[in-house]
């Protein structure tokens, strides 16, 4: 699998039961660092709530994740916020849940449905976003070759990252893993362009 979802900005849900509030609040994030960032800005932000739970995925091919109850029964909240983030098929995604206690305890089965509904509400208003696994490409050529290596950028959708245009030109490019071998063939024929593929 070479293409991967994401959220493209952050949206809110809310669920309400038995007087207790839970707001989901779910960001696009790209490191653990944004996710503990983004959990010390909401823990400042709703100071007085009795719980933030949360869950999150990063990566592609080789993702890790967590999930934290933070004071509710072991499993009832962290997981079933992980649960609704996989099934989306998401990654590089964080989901905070906090809840307002309202006074009536909800039983390990309510707070599960409560936290997958509220982080459910949330990721409904999302929009996806593709992002895909791709790889370094270094091209090197002549101006006479310009107008062809221009081609093969738009025809192939490769992204450039940076230009030097000198005596010889060089292009730093990312290209989709999954289009390669489609790509290998296409330039099979070009002696006169130099292309590395960085691993």
């Amino acid at each position: 699998m070479s293409t991967y979802y994401t959220i493209d900005s952050p949206v809110e849900g809310l669920y309400k039961e038995k007087g207790s509030k839970f707001l989901a609040f779910a960001y696009p994030v790209i490191s653990e660092q944004e996710v503990k960032d983004l959990q010390d800005e909401l823990r400042k932000k709703y100071y007085d709530a009795r719980h933030h739970c949360f869950a999150w995925v990063i990566g592609l091919d080789d993702q890790s994740w967590r999930a934290n109850d933070d004071g509710e029964p072991a499993h009832s909240a962290g997981d079933p916020i992980l649960g609704q983030i996989k099934s989306n098929d998401l990654t590089n995604v964080l989901v905070v849940v906090i809840r307002y206690f309202g006074g009536t305890k909800l039983g390990v089965g309510g707070l599960i449905n409560a936290y997958k509904t509220a982080t459910e509400a949330a990721l409904n208003k999302s929009t996806k976003k593709a992002i895909y696994e791709t790889k370094r490409l270094l091209i090197r050529f002549t101006y006479d070759d310009m107008s062809v290596v221009e081609r093969l950028m738009t025809d192939f959708e490769i992204e450039v990252i940076r230009r030097d245009y000198q005596l010889e030109c060089i292009l730093e490019a990312s290209i989709k893993k999954d289009i390669i071998s489609s790509f290998k063939e296409k330039i099979a024929d070009l002696y006169t362009i130099k292309f590395e593929f960085e691993e």
